[in-house]
């Protein structure tokens, strides 16, 4: 079936054209067994899409020669420079845009989608239910518990494992929550509605900003309670501070880190208020002096987080290696 300029389903029996997008850089092994693990689904999308931010290793070697091995088109996106994730989501929805595929399904190149993940997805939006639908994120080496705590919507709960979602959840499925770019599948009138990733983030914060833009613009969003994207544990996020009240996403990287204090500040400014940024920052200032003191990191703190409120762009590269 087909969806029409509403994103719910137009009146043909013919299945919605779909194409998987993902971003990755240097990471030969990940991305192949990501592209190996999408085409092995119950449901295989229509043509798999790879953007290669300017690898350095035999990344695009590899995909082209996998790509001779499988029955679903694949076809890699080669970029002049490494512009992140945030620029490699951009220039995929750019490509998905160009073609005629309804939907696009949006992965990190080291998260594996469970064999059924797409099918699971698929009927959510084909129904005009959602048209920003995500699975279940779990853990890869723990696939009870949740690689990424959410937030329920409607108070202060947060789940932790697969439990707490199911339990939270309403027919199946957890309105107004989902973990962005870990295998969320978006319609392409809400594509067209909102525009593309904002490049300029280079990593972090980009995924929530496109989300946060979404819910703006009336996006139905939704976690599908049974659907499952596996992701690895991802350095030391969720750093407890404030003697166990709260946590705080410190990265040993500082490039990491410079990118999500100013997309952060950038982001709470956009779409929630000062009050949100001046409390980020306060959280900022404990973490670095009393949690774990630093000096030389709450300086690049600050300027990120001015960086950010003033939207001063490209500051991130003196921290490329």
């Amino acid at each position: 079936m087909r969806l029409d300029s509403r994103g719910v389903p137009a009146e043909t029996d013919e299945r919605p054209r779909i194409v998987a997008v993902s971003v990755t850089f240097d990471r030969r092994e990940l991305v192949t067994r990501l592209v190996r693990a999408v085409t092995a689904g119950s449901v295989v999308p229509d043509e798999i899409v790879v953007v290669d931010n300017a690898s350095r290793d035999d990344t695009v070697a590899a995909l082209e020669a996998l790509a001779g091995e499988l029955d679903v088109p694949l076809r890699v996106v080669r970029l002049a420079s490494n512009t992140g994730g945030a620029g490699g989501f951009h220039a995929g929805l750019v490509d998905f845009l160009a073609g005629d595929a309804d939907l696009v399904w949006l992965m990190d190149d080291d998260g594996v989608p469970a064999p059924d993940c797409l099918e699971l997805l698929l009927p959510r939006v084909t129904s005009g239910a959602l048209d920003f639908a995500g699975p279940v994120v779990v853990a890869e080496d723990a696939p009870e518990r949740l690689c990424f705590p959410i937030r329920l919507p409607g108070g202060t709960r947060v789940a932790r494992d697969v439990a707490g979602v199911e339990a939270a959840s309403t027919d199946g499925v957890v309105g107004g929550v989902v973990i962005p770019f870990n295998g969320v599948l978006l319609t392409r009138d809400l594509v067209q509605r909102i525009g593309t990733v904002e490049e300029r983030f280079f990593i972090w914060g980009d995924d929530v900003e496109y989300l946060w833009r979404a819910e703006r613009d009336g996006a139905r969003v939704g976690t599908v309670a049974a659907a499952r994207f596996a992701h690895p544990a991802t350095d030391d996020l969720g750093t407890p501070m404030a003697f166990g009240r709260t946590t705080y996403n410190h990265s040993p990287s500082d490039l990491k880190h410079y990118c999500m204090c100013r997309n952060n500040v950038a982001n709470l400014r956009t779409y929630r208020g000062l009050p949100w940024v001046a409390a980020f920052a306060a959280k900022t200032v404990w973490f670095y002096l009393f949690t774990r003191p630093d000096l030389r990191r709450l300086r690049m703190s600050l300027a990120a987080m001015h960086d950010g409120f003033w939207g001063r762009w490209g500051r991130h590269e003196r921290y490329l290696r």
